[in-house]
């Protein structure tokens, strides 16, 4: 029995509604008994004075972890056609105490034993900080909706490491396997509500698979769900020893299935270190326990670096595990640097052509999760694009990169901490969201295997009293009520997530409605980087192929590095300099044009210190842009469009003591 997995991670037909009376918010028939909504009124339909949707965005959820980790990890179902005495049902190894919940043992404390049983009594779960019991049965997500949610990001989630060597399962531990089957299930669900309002399209659980759909379904008031992925190694694509186990081939396939599916964001690493990138590491005990998994699955533990910026990944730290028990004999976690809080594995080349597949099929970027190296390649991508479609969606990003996502257009949400945290970070980042113009989403990670907001207390100061208005203004918002139990925020914190109209109720009682009107904006706001990614148009490169010269270039017997190369669309030939300070390389555009964006592919020979200069002749140089603290990587130079015909890299200080080296230069318009 392996410890790592210690820390690591008759049908009832359905019956008349007694409020069934033409309200199209209430099902015309629903399966008898059920769980409670606690819901009154119509939800918001429709759009503001503005002609925006209005609504709040949950931008990282796990409706069918269930499904993943062998299907054992988490018990109980998100919907049942035999009723809900069946989907809210423990796993058979819990009983008759939980002595061998082996995973709750230690994300819920002490023993781990606890009252299995779910309906009616539910005594100990659904609870705040159980990570092992279903917190997504759709009644409560129905109640989140009626509640004024109108974005539900659906993340289809698993980790093959931990399924192989949980020892409860009922399927095999492939990932893709299980993404199919997640996103299977979604759909069976979307079928299952359905019926309950009377036919196809009818229900308020709607799949979208664009923009213009999810804007559609909830000016109906009704609930957008969008699929997305989030697994440490898609497509196949894990690295042991450093060798990846993938090629170019396997990532094209694997996003054309996952698009075939509806999924349209998703991450390119979780956890693990993958063929496409390096990882944000988790901290203390749990870092070790996943560095282990790391280990095992691989064959190679993180390895860190001094950062060379503000950002840094999580701390490792070097807290001991139960975990290392699992590692063979003689090998053991190595020790950090505590100044070293980098990851050294960055974007890979195949991370790079996994990022560039996903902007050819107009899909979104997830870089939660990714270390900051990885991240801020990823960006410079994404910058020289003008790509935005790209999204933080619960708190995994370093903070310090927020300001670049919402330049580029990207979306924003932070994890369901407490009213109070909550409230905090999201007054950090206002000015932000106020200079961008954006609204905020939260990433409530339910069935992901993390904690929730916990109670305040009944005597908590400004604690929520119900029943309370919804923060839409459509609906009345009592306690909700599961079988024998009654849930109170106060009291139960965010055990399942129905409490989340409640918990955006403890938010503005903290915090004030500031927050909360932002939290409303997040549906429009998100949608505005779906929409925007959609639309996005690869920009023509003024500069492919045209002539092009320099003030020098390195001679080598083998191969050449004149000033064409780095306009052949060719990134591995280059351009490289004498090893001297001061050198140019320019191109010429043939004729005038209006130029506003240069992108530059350095080699390892980069510039520190360098202009872009334009002109109109050839003789007369014009400064349009300047940096004295390049840093090589992907550069992206934006300035005023102005018209040129000829576009010159001018160096000042190199960054290394060889010369200036481009692969490849980009010249492009508005």
């Amino acid at each position: 029995m392996s410890l790592l997995l210690l820390v690591l991670a008759v049908v009832l037909g359905p019956t008349p509604s007694a409020a069934a009376g033409g309200d199209w918010w209430t099902p015309a028939a629903r399966p008898a008994p059920d769980v409670g909504i606690g819901v009154t009124g119509e939800p918001f339909t429709g759009t503001t004075a503005a002609g925006e949707v209005r609504g709040f965005v949950d931008a990282h959820n796990h409706l069918f972890g269930n499904e993943a980790f062998g299907g054992r990890l988490i018990c109980g179902k998100v919907f049942s056609e035999a009723g809900v005495a069946d989907a809210l049902k423990d796993c058979p190894e819990h009983y008759p105490d939980g002595s061998l919940a082996l995973f709750d043992y230690i994300t819920h404390g002490g023993d781990g034993k606890h009252d299995p049983a779910g309906w009616p009594t539910f005594k100990d779960w659904p609870a705040y900080d159980s990570m092992t019991h279903q917190a997504d049965y759709y009644a409560w997500v129905e109640r989140a909706w009626r509640g004024g949610q109108r974005v539900l990001v659906n993340d289809l989630v698993t980790n093959g490491m931990i399924c192989s060597v949980y020892p409860f399962k009922d399927r095999g531990c492939d990932e893709m396997t299980s993404i199919r089957l997640q996103a299977k299930t979604t759909y069976d669900l979307q079928a299952y509500v359905d019926r309950m309002y009377g036919g196809t399209g009818k229900g308020w659980f709607r799949i979208v698979t664009d923009s213009a759909q999810a804007r559609a379904v909830i000016e109906q008031g009704k609930l957008a769900v969008v699929l997305g992925v989030e697994t440490s190694e898609p497509f196949g694509c894990k690295q042991i020893l450093d060798v990846p186990q993938c090629g170019k081939a396997d990532i094209d396939k694997g996003l054309d299935e996952l698009y075939a599916l509806g999924v349209r964001s998703m991450f390119l690493c979780h956890k693990f270190d993958n063929a496409l990138c390096g990882v944000r590491f988790d901290s203390g005990g749990l870092g070790t326990a996943i560095n282990v998994g790391q280990f095992l699955s691989t064959g190679t533990f993180w390895q860190t670096e001094k950062c060379t910026g503000p950002q840094h990944d999580n701390p490792i730290g070097n807290a001991p595990s139960k975990a290392e028990s699992d590692l063979p004999a003689g090998v053991t976690v190595p020790a950090y640097d505590s100044d070293a809080q980098c990851n050294k594995r960055g974007l890979t080349e195949l991370g790079e052509y996994a990022v560039r597949g996903m902007m050819q099929r107009k899909m979104m970027l997830e870089i939660d999760h990714m270390g900051v190296k990885a991240v801020g390649q990823a960006l410079d991508i994404l910058e020289s694009a003008s790509y935005p479609g790209v999204i933080s969606s619960h708190s995994w990003m370093d903070l310090d990169w927020t300001g670049r996502v919402y330049a580029l257009g990207g979306f924003v949400a932070q994890y369901m901490h407490g009213s109070e945290g909550f409230v905090a970070e999201a007054a950090r980042t206002k000015a932000l969201r106020d200079r961008y113009g954006v609204g905020y989403g939260f990433g409530t990670d339910f069935n992901g295997i993390g904690d929730h907001p916990a109670p305040r207390g009944a005597d908590a100061a400004n604690k929520v009293t119900y029943p309370f208005r919804s923060a839409d203004g459509g609906s009345l918002v009592d306690r909700q009520t599961s079988g024998e139990r009654t849930f109170d925020i106060n009291t139960d914190g965010a055990a399942h997530v129905g409490m989340v109209p409640d918990w955006i109720e403890d938010i503005r009682r903290v915090g004030g409605q500031d927050v909360v009107d932002d939290l409303l904006r997040g549906a429009e706001s998100y949608l505005g980087t779906w929409g925007a990614t959609e639309r996005h148009q690869a920009s023509v490169n003024l500069a492919a192929g045209r002539p092009a010269s320099a003030g020098s270039s390195e001679w080598n017997p083998f191969t050449s590095y004149r000033p064409d190369r780095a306009v052949d669309g060719d990134g591995s030939t280059r351009w490289a300099s004498d090893w001297s300070d001061d050198q140019w390389w320019q191109v010429d555009l043939g004729a005038t044009r209006l130029v506003s964006r240069v992108t530059l592919d350095w080699e390892r020979a980069y510039g520190r210190s360098y202009r872009i200069e334009l002109s109109a002749d050839g003789t007369d140089w014009s400064t349009a842009w300047s940096t004295t603290t390049g840093d090589g990587g992907l550069d992206t130079a934006r300035f005023t469009a102005t018209p040129a015909r000829y576009v010159r890299v001018h160096g000042l200080a190199r960054g290394t003591g060889w010369g200036y080296s481009l692969y490849e230069v980009g010249v492009h318009s508005a």
